[in-house]
């Protein structure tokens, strides 16, 4: 019998779910290979589980979400976040900051209908998680290598070093150096193949922390470039606020 896979969404734009719909004659390949039990934005026709890979795209922002995971760990032999918003809680924790009934009285005409917790915060926080997939969106060569290796029962090959290297593979100048432009790139996990950097602008940290991050010794380097304490504090709460927060604190 082929192995099932399914994949979830939570609190996301589906950006990362699209990249894997987007890996077209990749996917039909993988299609031969497994069922694809549950993916409803492939396709309505789901079974239930339990299921060998489940993906998950998006943060845990409602008591639902919560439950949600909880149920979809507790259906998968492996569970893998992918994305920002499941690995990091995402744009939408910048709620975890700020006054969430504020919000929903100046956003919303009715904010009594609107239920939502008070903080947005990866699947990894609620339930474990076998590997975590970082980017927003991911990259899809990176989720066909997850894809594959969890299927093949080995462990995927994804790189835990930083854009800087991305860099130097593709012969990109280093903005930094060169121009003084503000980048993330020292301390940003590689994948997006230095998209950022090879059109001269710094990296926006869309990866999340890489595996050997130094943030008190580039924070010097990012006000010496011209940013203030507050310049710096809105570069590092985008994307991934929360993971480097982390990395702050240690």
């Amino acid at each position: 019998m082929a192995p099932t896979l399914a994949v979830f969404k939570l609190a996301s734009c589906d950006g990362c779910q699209l990249t894997l719909l987007d890996c077209e004659d990749e996917l039909l390949a993988l299609a031969g290979e497994v069922e694809i039990a549950h993916f409803l934005e492939a396709s309505s026709a789901v079974r239930p589980g339990p299921y060998d890979l489940s993906l998950v795209e998006g943060s845990v922002t409602t008591a639902d979400d919560a439950g949600r995971i909880r149920a979809i760990r507790a259906a998968s032999r492996h569970l893998v976040t992918i994305g920002a918003c499941a690995t990091a809680g995402g744009i939408q924790a910048l709620r975890n900051h700020a006054d969430v009934d504020e919000y929903r009285r100046v956003v919303y005409a009715r904010p009594e209908y609107v239920s939502t917790l008070a903080t947005s915060t990866p699947v990894s926080a609620h339930v474990d998680v076998d590997f975590e997939l970082r980017g927003c969106p991911v990259d899809r060569r990176q989720l066909i290598e997850v894809i594959t290796a969890f299927l093949a029962g080995r462990k995927p090959d994804v790189p835990n070093h930083s854009v800087c290297f991305e860099c130097k593979r593709r012969g990109t100048v280093c903005v930094t150096v060169a121009h003084g432009t503000p980048c993330l790139g020292p301390v940003t996990h590689a994948g997006c193949g230095a998209l950022c950097p090879a059109y001269h602008r710094g990296c926006y940290g869309c990866f999340g922390p890489s595996g050997s991050v130094n943030l008190p010794a580039l924070i010097p380097l990012l006000r010496r470039d011209g940013m203030d304490e507050d310049a710096v504090e809105r570069f590092l709460h985008t994307f991934n606020a929360t993971a480097f927060e982390k990395e702050l604190e240690r």
